[in-house]
């Protein structure tokens, strides 16, 4: 057998022997620049990105047409190091859990909050999850709501600039962050476990 399809077959061998271990979850908390910015600093994430989900418009667009969509991110994860549970504990102290209206200074229906499940496993640990929140805060009601995932579009092509937004454009992703008030609502509402 010539060399190089012994190596070939030595490469696909090991490629298939040792799959990466990677599983992904959907989350929506408004802007989708800081959703990414705030998960990619989670050890065990190893991709965070933005684009549109829970509508039925295919393919949608940032100034186009995402009628029925809501910005969100799909969260690539190691579940070895961070676990599902870890990840909806991190995003609750993210946003702003009782808002039905959108999250901090962006309003309507594209930037409200929502957990996105695809597993009767993700769905069990999401509710249990909103009900400690809800316990934590007796009073209050939590209206960010938990369900089916569906497609997931990524915001591509002319507008992959929303891509690491926060690392291609520091000042003004910096600047809009801070005038949001994201950051301060989220110390009022979590305290001293805001965004951990």
């Amino acid at each position: 057998m010539p060399r190089i399809v012994l190596l070939t077959l030595q490469v696909l061998l090991f490629a298939t022997a040792t799959p990466a271990l990677a599983d992904t979850a959907i989350f929506a908390g408004g802007c989708f620049w800081c959703m990414e910015a705030d998960f990619e600093k989670l050890p065990g994430v190893s991709a965070v990105v933005s684009g549109f989900t829970g509508g039925t418009l295919p393919n949608p667009t940032y100034n186009g047409n995402h009628e029925g969509h809501v910005e969100a991110v799909q969260v690539t994860y190691d579940p070895r190091k961070v676990s599902y549970r870890q990840l909806l504990d991190y995003y609750w102290r993210h946003i702003d859990p009782f808002d039905g209206g959108g999250q901090f200074c962006d309003r309507g229906p594209s930037y409200r909050s929502a957990i996105f499940v695809a597993t009767a496993a993700e769905r069990a640990s999401a509710e249990e999850s909103k009900r400690q929140v809800a316990a934590r805060f007796p009073g209050r009601t939590v209206v960010t709501p938990i369900l089916a995932a569906s497609s997931f579009y990524p915001v591509k092509g002319e507008e992959e600039y929303h891509q690491d937004y926060y690392k291609k454009n520091p000042v003004r992703y910096h600047y809009y962050r801070w005038n949001c008030g994201r950051d301060q609502r989220v110390r009022d509402i979590w305290g001293e476990r805001a965004g951990h």
